[in-house]
This record gives C-alpha cells, sequence and structure tokens, in this order.
C-alpha cells in the first residue's frame, strides 16, 4: 500500500460552507503518472472528472457519501471491480482496490478532518464498501470498520 502524503492531494469543494454531512459526495481520482490525487467534495458527484478518456478506461475512480441508518451515521464508498470497459480482471482489480483502501480512507479522513472535528459522532460512523462486479463473487457490500479506527500516520 502507498503512504498517504498530504502534499500530493488536491482537494476541490464545490459548496457553500453550509452543506449539511449527508449532502456531501465525494469523487476521488489520481494520476498513476504522477502520483497526485484529486478529491472533490460537493453536492453532486465531479461528474466532469469522471468523463474524461482515462478515468473510463481504468475505472479506479472513488466515489462516496454520508448515509443515515436509523441514528447511526455511515460513510458509503463505491469502487468498480468488473464489467464495462475497463483495464484489467475482476480478481486483479479486486486486489489492486483492496491493497488501496486504507489510503482511500485517510485521503477521506484528512479532507474532512474539520467536519469530523466538530460533528465528533462521526468518528463512530460504520465505513461501508460498495464492490461493484459482473462477478458475484467480486459483488459485494463490506462493513470496514470505523471511522475512528483510520488512523492518519
Amino acid at each position: 500500500m502507498v503512504n498517504f502524503n498530504p502534499d500530493k492531494l488536491s482537494i476541490r469543494k464545490v459548496y457553500s460552507d453550509d452543506l449539511n454531512i449527508l449532502s456531501r459526495k465525494y469523487t476521488l481520482t489520481h494520476s498513476d503518472l504522477t502520483g497526485e490525487l484529486y478529491l472533490t467534495i460537493g453536492k453532486e458527484y465531479d461528474y466532469d472528472k469522471l468523463k474524461k478518456l482515462y478515468v473510463r478506461f481504468m475505472r479506479d475512480e472513488v466515489l462516496a457519501e454520508w448515509k443515515k441508518n436509523n441514528d447511526n451515521y455511515e460513510l458509503h464508498l463505491y469502487v468498480h471491480i468488473s464489467g464495462g470497459f475497463i483495464f484489467g480482471g475482476a480478481k486483479f482489480r479486486n486486489a489492486i482496490i483492496r491493497s488501496h483502501l486504507p489510503l482511500v480512507l485517510k485521503i477521506l479522513k484528512y479532507s474532512e478532518k474539520d467536519l469530523i472535528g466538530s460533528n465528533t459522532f462521526l468518528e463512530e460512523a460504520s465505513i461501508i464498501v460498495h464492490f461493484k462486479s459482473k462477478k458475484d463473487k467480486y459483488d459485494k457490500i463490506e462493513d470496514m470498520g470505523k471511522i475512528k479506527s483510520i488512523l492518519l500516520i
């Protein structure tokens, strides 16, 4: 797994300061060439980024949003394992994406440290990852623990 370097992260906020928790959508992409990471936080996913040919070919973007389940908050992540026009088979992509999930979670927690700091109940939020695949073996939804378990070191 690659270590998290905040200097390689560009955060673009496309919202007003009063955007509530449940209205936040996260679009995370990156450059394999430079190692740069790009996170957009807004009311909608960053469809302009998702339309780019490289992103459509690689399909290694991560989309995320907050949801509420009864009285509990959850952070839902969506990753593309197989199907459509993408690079790599499902087994290979599943292994790569899983190896990078700790980095993705650090990026999201780091990027929203002010939000989480002022809403400490979010530390108890479950992290739910939706692995999307045309192969049943890889098409899963998994609980990956709590936000508080993500260490930013």
